[in-house]
């Protein structure tokens, strides 16, 4: 008995000095995910379920994930309409009916005018720039700004690369041809085009062909050859145009709702993030590696007719993206703070890009 009330008194010894130990950390306990538990997460997409390139990027986010985590995060992906519609991604994750969105920055223009510089500019950022600016140019700090007062944690997860300049069934000469087309666009490009006398149509990826179909579109631009030949875009529009002025390094994001985020243990934060890291490198490899043979097909089995917007074209259209991208940086301070560092890096970055990549890219061609 002795012996038994001997060993109880250490037992409730070591309880108390536990409690004091955890002191003021012990509230934050109980809303902390434990390192045994198993987590459960759902992840709500903007894109069409399983779509190549942008819908098998957010199932690769998923897998990555669960593999790092060894199976204490379980991440199940919806496609666009499954739990919730393509554009109601950003609400959903905010208020915690899913954890994590997959989705493209530009999408959510109405809610944050600074979101737009975090997806693509016009005549901007290349991918392997904007990767730059986001992990090394402070550019990411200011995105977790931005989507700081939604409860959401941005992340770059993706990059298509340099997107085509889309699908028209009327060529291109001149800026006049632009004038009342009715053209899906989102972002920046759109506003370009708005103002170049097109009519922008901001529409998620699984509309845009029966809308070309019916003539609800004129024309359209998606992604590139990879994500195009799978929606059967050359079914519905005759000449495909390069090169993607608008969108020359489109950053994909995958947001996490950040109550669900700080529950987890230090361990699992980091493997989540990294996670998007590897498939931010993983879906660019996709797509260089995707595009080219996408495009031969096009060319050689559907007889699509690839044409390039002639110079003209494009300096007017540069002219008119330099008005828009410093009409949208004065829509509030935030904005004007995140294209002023875009800016800065653009201008620091080309110069480099220019004696090195471009000059190469030149001589490889000689």
């Amino acid at each position: 008995m002795k012996r038994r009330d001997f060993i109880s008194g250490i037992a409730g010894a070591t309880a108390v000095t536990a409690i004091s130990a955890c002191g003021k950390n012990e509230p934050q306990l109980s809303t902390t995910i434990t390192n045994t538990a198993t987590v459960n997460w759902k992840m709500v997409t903007t894109w069409p379920k399983n779509f190549p390139g942008l819908g098998t990027g957010a199932n690769r986010v998923a897998q990555l994930i669960n593999e790092m985590s060894g199976g204490r995060i379980k991440v199940k992906v919806y496609g666009a309409g499954e739990l919730v519609g393509a554009f109601e991604v950003f609400d959903t994750v905010s208020r915690g009916s899913a954890q994590l969105g997959h989705a493209g920055a530009y999408y959510w223009k109405g809610k944050i005018p600074a979101s737009v510089f975090f997806s693509s500019v016009p005549f901007g950022l290349t991918a392997t720039e904007m990767n730059s600016w986001l992990y090394n140019g402070g550019g990411l700090k200011l995105w977790e700004e931005a989507y700081k007062p939604f409860g959401l944690i941005p992340n770059p997860a993706g990059n298509t690369g340099t997107q085509m300049g889309g699908w028209f069934n009327k060529e291109i000469n001149s800026l006049s041809d632009l004038k009342g087309l009715k053209m899906r666009i989102p972002g920046l490009g759109g506003e370009v085009l708005k103002k170049a006398g097109a009519l922008p149509i901001s529409l998620p990826g699984g509309e845009i062909f029966p809308s070309l179909q019916s003539g609800a579109l004129d024309a359209t631009e998606w992604v590139g050859p990879y994500n195009d030949l799978a929606f059967g875009l050359y079914k519905v529009a005759k000449y495909y145009y390069t090169p993607g002025w608008h969108e020359p390094g489109s950053t994909m994001e995958c947001m996490i709702n950040e109550k669900a985020f700080n529950k987890l243990p230090k361990d699992l934060q980091s493997i989540v993030r990294n996670a998007m890291k590897v498939a931010n490198l993983e879906m660019l490899s996709e797509y260089t590696a995707r595009n080219q043979q996408a495009l031969q097909t096009l060319i050689e089995k559907h007889k699509v007719q690839l044409k390039h917007f002639p110079d003209k074209v494009l300096t007017e259209l540069k002219k008119i993206s330099a008005e828009v991208i410093n009409d949208e940086a004065k829509k509030d301070q935030l904005s004007t703070k995140v294209w002023a560092s875009q800016k800065e890096f653009i201008e620091q970055v080309a110069k480099w890009t220019n004696i090195s990549e471009t000059a190469f890219i030149k001589a490889r061609s000689l």
